[in-house]
């Protein structure tokens, strides 16, 4: 129970079809600064407002030093490398699935439940081939992408009430049936970044390291403040004033180089790439290789189609049909046959012109 109306509208789903259901309100960020960007406060105070009105007991639990641990970490060691994480995939490995099991386990809960936007089938099979993760009937909100590092043994311990449901009707159902929640709106981004600036966050916990720009011919074009404050892809504050003799067109950022260098482009062309390596592989479905399939490199991205290979390093190869923009080390490629989200792994390496 997020406090949201997503996991609201969910546990009063699963009360309609019988279930004996219990809220659980996980806190897994400390907000030591004394500021008011995460709203841990008032997330609470809906939840329970939620659990009150449906007569369900609301469980509260701190996972803040596990996500420093084992999501936090990762995220600054990342962006210390150069690389661009993504935090809410490992967050739903790593807290939102495997502590909340563990957590509904000692309470005597073989299942869980969460307002994920995504559907399951063979729950009731008794067999682990049976199980199924498939992409949710409102595509626009399909949250697949954000499963697809948690392993098949926890997601089968999982129900997703709202896969069959479009997000509209989610908050046409809590609006008829009082729940307060019904037009509060969707949070985006990471709950320890908030609403504040990014760069002054991660300024806090990683110290800057200027660095040389360059072009891809190696010319220099000025200086970054730090490598972990940029994305491939990235055209807005870049900061590259009028250049002689190039153009009046937008940078991008096409790489970051080991020697601390940000490397940019004017021709957006460059940011194509057509294949990736990757590690942390996490097979929802154990597959044969090749395997031809279709991937997204990120989240609403439309299917892309690839031939999927092993390395002898036991990394993933990924090969695209068509060229793949800002494809980035660090972010995650999902892999699906159709509907259904058959694995994903972390991106190592890829073809950028860097």
């Amino acid at each position: 129970m997020s406090g949201g109306v997503d996991s609201s509208v969910a546990a009063a789903l699963l009360l309609e079809q019988g279930y004996d259901v219990e809220g659980l309100f996980m806190k897994n960020w400390d907000e030591d600064d004394g500021t008011d960007y995460c709203t841990a406060i008032e997330d609470l105070e809906d939840a329970q407002r939620v659990c009150e009105l449906l007569g369900m007991t609301l469980h509260t639990a701190n996972f803040a030093a596990e996500y420093w641990d084992n999501v936090f970490t990762d995220f600054l060691h990342e962006y210390r490398a150069g690389r661009t994480p993504n935090p809410d995939i490992l967050c739903n490995r790593e807290i939102k699935f495997k502590q909340f099991i563990n957590y509904a386990a000692q309470l005597g809960s073989p299942l869980i439940a969460t307002g994920h936007y995504a559907r399951s089938c063979g729950h009731d099979k008794g067999r682990e081939r049976n199980f199924k993760l498939l992409k949710a009937r409102d595509k626009n909100k399909d949250q697949t992408y954000f499963l697809q590092a948690v392993p098949r043994t926890q997601l089968q311990k999982c129900l997703f009430p709202l896969g069959e449901w479009q997000k509209k009707d989610v908050r046409s159902y809590a609006k008829e049936h009082g729940l307060h929640n019904h037009d509060r709106k969707d949070s985006t981004g990471i709950c320890f970044i908030g609403e504040r600036r990014f760069a002054d966050f991660l300024n806090r916990y990683i110290d800057e390291k200027p660095g040389p720009i360059h072009d891809l011919q190696g010319r220099s074009l000025g200086e970054h403040p730090g490598l972990p404050y940029y994305t491939v892809g990235q055209r807005q504050g870049i900061n590259i004033g009028g250049v002689k003799g190039r153009p009046e067109s937008p940078w991008y950022v096409v790489g970051k180089a080991a020697n601390n260098t940000l490397i940019v482009s004017q021709n957006e062309h460059d940011l194509g790439g057509h294949w990736l390596r990757a590690q942390q592989v996490n097979w929802l479905r154990t597959p044969s290789f090749p395997l031809h399939c279709q991937a997204k490199i990120r989240y609403r991205q439309s299917d892309q189609i690839c031939c999927v290979s092993e390395a002898a390093d036991g990394q993933l190869l990924v090969r695209f049909e068509q060229p793949q923009r800002a494809i980035s080390p660090g972010q995650y490629v999902a892999f699906y046959a159709g509907e259904e989200l058959i694995g994903g792994a972390k991106i190592t390496t890829c073809d950028l012109r860097i």
